[in-house]
């Protein structure tokens, strides 16, 4: 692995090296679902997506999550139901292919499924962003391997029960890690997700978030997604519409405490928040 001067190293992804340390990258969500809890759902419209997907570019963002399957399909909203592989194919391939034509960031795969996984790559993505840290469908690791890309693992689990939900994260983001790289994926190649809002409640989703530094024992880039969440109105008791402060005040945060990519919906604000914090906690840009 190339070791940056801060040595934590490099990943590089769809040609882009990022430098762990230097900054704080910002991953721009796409979403090609009709029903997305942060109301920015796509559902189909490939036009909308590159549209996006440039103004998304313009303001700043280093990578773009395209997903085609909204959390509310599998985490028991009412009248929800789990997308079907067809559907989600369907959804996220055609984005992915003109974006890829479109855009010169690197394009990242909000999926949990190998197949999914495997054809978003050969639309044009480059990272793969896995929800369920390869629990639910282990070939993910096998195609991440073989074709050699970047993937994000995240915390996730079916129930909200730890005995300190700081360490028990942290455990299993190790195991999570151990397994991908038997699995092959280079260590190089893996990005740590806690897992904000995903099998934790809201004061399990504080604990992480006050606690972050802890997670860098892991020793490997973290991401954080707290963009518009569900913590963020119970604390605020506001809408979605109405987190964007809250969601910067947790990205600041983050960053002081270690984060090394943000994944959020609005980019011009969250580039701005983290350019100021990067000054505080990195010092100015050279350029």
């Amino acid at each position: 692995m190339e070791i940056a001067r801060d040595g934590r190293g490099t990943t590089t992804i769809g040609g882009t090296t990022f430098v762990w340390g230097q900054r704080t990258y910002i991953m721009g969500v796409i979403n090609m679902t009709p029903d997305s809890f942060s109301g920015d759902g796509l559902a189909r419209d490939v036009n909308a997506a590159v549209q996006l997907a440039l103004q998304l570019q313009e303001r700043g963002a280093d990578i773009i999550d395209v997903g085609g399957e909204s959390t509310r399909s599998y985490r028991a909203y009412p009248g929800a139901s789990p997308t079907s592989l067809g559907e989600e194919l369907s959804r996220v391939v055609p984005a992915i292919e003109a974006l890829a034509q479109a855009v010169d960031v690197p394009i990242s795969v909000d999926t949990y499924k190998g197949e999914v996984a495997e054809a978003a790559l050969a639309a044009g993505a480059s990272l793969i962003n896995d929800v369920w840290g390869l629990k639910r469908d282990p070939r993910v690791a096998r195609v991440a391997a073989d074709a050699g890309v970047p993937v994000v693992l995240m915390h996730n689990q079916d129930h909200m029960c730890y005995r300190d939900v700081v360490s028990d994260v942290i455990a299993a983001l190790h195991r999570i890690t151990a397994y991908a790289v038997q699995e092959g994926i280079a260590r190089e190649n893996i990005i740590l997700d806690p897992g904000i809002g995903f099998g934790k409640t809201h004061m399990h989703n504080l604990e992480i978030l006050r606690n972050l530094d802890r997670f860098a024992v892991l020793e490997n880039p973290l991401l954080i997604g707290t963009s518009r969440k569900s913590t963020i109105g119970s604390v605020l008791d506001l809408p979605v519409d109405e987190r964007i402060e809250g969601t910067a005040a947790t990205v600041a945060l983050s960053i002081a405490k270690g984060a090394d990519i943000v994944r959020v919906h609005d980019v011009t604000e969250m580039v701005r928040v983290t350019r100021m914090s990067d000054a505080i906690v990195r010092g100015p840009r050279s350029t």
